[in-house]
């Protein structure tokens, strides 16, 4: 199954995919479809609406809109260690996003004036389904609602301010993620899918999701150790190597320039980047 989050006029709505149209459902967004079945989708089918949107006329909002919370891997592939010159950390980078951080799988990001270092980052997405806390890494196969693409869009100059990099990852509408949030059947819950970043049609990123050092289901039980996890937070599982600050010399998006970030099963984005004005 898949599902989204639908631009309609001045509202969003979550919406099941039926491949050549999509069907809405009475929620605003995934998140919040997902809270309010709590994380079971077989209720889904039950509450998809008559009104339906075809393929053609779709515009694509961030799948979850309203998380409430994003936490994110950082140094989550051994050979994106090695390019950004960090050392092996005994545990997980954590730090956090904000939901104003998301855009759509489609949008333009808009590179602020602030900054001359906007680099490009492919990513797993987890939504999670299921409230989860204290749980163990067998166990939290049953709290993923699914997987979504994403790219974690930083500002490195930012990032590299000070020690904690959080404010050269949370420029607002720098994260796009979707196009559907796709449930773990589909995919096998992930666990070795191809992911690739390419910048105006040159691959840069190109690993597999096999390779992360953290698997989806170690993370989850981690987290649940610190806070819990509610239905439609919002997980991103760090980037492979191939960054542009991995670059020699580095390299940073420009105007109108298109990134494109896909992971094999779940999806595509491609957002274009345009400089503030």
């Amino acid at each position: 199954m898949r599902f989204a989050t639908l631009n309609l006029q001045g509202r969003t709505a979550a919406a099941l995919n039926f491949e050549t149209h999509y069907r809405l459902t009475p929620f605003d967004d995934v998140a919040s479809l997902l809270r309010g079945v709590e994380g079971d989708l077989s209720r889904a089918a039950d509450l998809v609406l008559e009104d339906t949107v075809p393929l053609e006329e779709v515009s694509l909002a961030p799948t979850v809109n309203t998380p409430s919370k994003i936490i994110c891997l950082g140094l989550n592939y051994a050979d994106h260690i090695e390019e950004m010159g960090h050392g092996g950390e005994a545990y997980p980078t954590l730090f956090a996003k904000f939901p104003a951080a998301l855009t759509g799988p489609y949008d333009d990001i808009e590179i602020p004036s602030v900054t001359n270092a906007v680099d490009w980052e492919v990513e797993l997405g987890v939504v999670i389904g299921k409230r989860a806390r204290n749980v163990s890494a067998k166990q939290s196969h049953n709290h993923v609602a699914g997987f979504v693409v994403a790219n974690d869009v930083s500002m490195r100059d930012f990032q590299r301010r000070t020690s904690q990099f959080l404010q050269g990852k949370i420029f607002e509408r720098s994260t796009p993620i979707g196009p559907d949030m796709v449930t773990p059947d589909e995919v096998d819950y992930a666990l070795d899918l191809r992911i690739v970043c390419s910048v105006d049609g040159k691959v840069m990123q190109s690993s597999r999701t096999s390779n992360m050092i953290t698997s989806v289901a170690d993370t989850i039980s981690y987290i649940s150790q610190i806070i819990t996890l509610e239905p439609g937070d919002l997980l991103l599982m760090g980037t492979p190597s191939g960054v542009g600050a991995g670059q020699t010399p580095p390299v940073f998006l420009g105007n109108d320039q298109i990134v494109h970030s896909y992971i094999e099963g779940v999806g595509e984005l491609i957002n274009r980047f345009v400089s503030a004005k």
